[in-house]
């Protein structure tokens, strides 16, 4: 196994959200809002969409997918809107939320940049089905 390679893909997807968000050089914020957004997006998806989508992340990216995870049988029907989503990955980054994520007209736009990372690193197709598994209105996160 080359572990090497697994830490280059992974560093390679951070510096790509880091950019994205404006900060090249902080990866350890685009961590921290990768390994948030992920954690609510997760709760959302039935756990057959979470093993699909996990399955084209690079290796360190599904660590942080899975990192505390208590997988649920049915997903969270209780996050049903873009500000349900926002409030959801707010209160995941407590500590950190106000540097991370600002306000949440902020916030929004914090997580539909971590959403364009991941399009660019994971299927159409996958996407699709990502989207399909998700209310009407949470996939407007996803558009650009």
């Amino acid at each position: 196994m080359n572990f090497e390679k697994y830490v280059e893909k992974g560093n390679l997807f951070l510096k790509d959200l880091a950019q994205e968000l404006g900060n090249p050089d902080d990866k350890e914020k685009a961590g921290r809002v990768l390994r948030t957004v992920l954690h609510v997006l997760r709760r959302r998806l039935t756990l057959e969409e979470s093993f699909d989508l996990i399955s084209q992340l690079p290796m360190c990216i599904k660590a942080v997918y899975i990192d505390g995870w208590k997988p649920s049988p049915m997903p969270d029907k209780t996050i049903k809107t873009v500000e349900d989503f926002i409030h959801e990955v707010l209160e995941e980054d407590r500590r950190a939320a106000g540097k991370d994520f600002g306000n949440e007209d902020h916030a929004k736009q914090v997580i539909k940049a971590v959403f364009r990372v991941i399009k660019r690193h994971v299927s159409d197709g996958e996407i699709q089905d990502v989207k399909g598994d998700l209310p009407k209105s949470l996939k407007a996160l996803w558009e650009d």
